[in-house]
């Protein structure tokens, strides 16, 4: 089921959809991949400089499929690899923003996909990048360790549903 919320975004008012689905949007809306990295009944979350800690994720680079990405991104900021779960996406609507900029660099409407991942590699972990920690928690304390708007856990609640087969 679809969840809306509004999360000020940086004194952005921003509109959050979550949309648990097998679709996907068209490539050039996606504007970041994230995900929950499992590994032993653990959730792997990293700490990024200047942030809080929460799953691993950025932005799609130039030639990526959205999949690539997220293996990237997992693999630069927690040193992972692993099978990867498409989950759904968060609708991020600007349209009731007063400070949207239709001239900046995300569009008016755009998409974050989220994946699950179950670790199958786990290198040492090295503090390249941007991340600067990688901690391992049991699914029910992620509520007490990340910051992020509640639609992160309701993502939770779906990759911890997926079992990998």
């Amino acid at each position: 089921m679809n969840k809306t919320i509004y999360a000020d975004w940086n004194g952005h008012n921003m509109k959050l959809t979550w949309i648990p689905t097998d679709q996907q949007p068209e490539a050039c809306k996606v504007t970041s991949v994230h995900g929950y990295c499992f590994h032993d009944d653990k959730v792997m979350l990293v700490h990024v400089a200047g942030r809080s800690f929460n799953m691993p994720g950025g932005h799609v680079e130039q030639g990526e499929t959205p999949e690539q990405a997220f293996h990237r991104e997992a693999m630069e900021e927690g040193s992972v690899e692993g099978d990867i779960h498409y989950l759904g996406m968060i609708e991020v609507s600007s349209e009731e923003n007063p400070l949207y900029d239709p001239k900046g660099k995300y569009p008016l409407i755009g998409y974050q996909l989220f994946y699950r991942m179950d670790i199958t590699k786990c290198h040492p972990f090295r503090r390249e990048h941007e991340t600067t920690a990688r901690i391992w928690v049991e699914p029910s304390e992620v509520p007490y360790v990340i910051e992020d708007h509640a639609l992160a856990l309701l993502i939770l609640e779906k990759a911890s549903e997926c079992v990998k087969t």
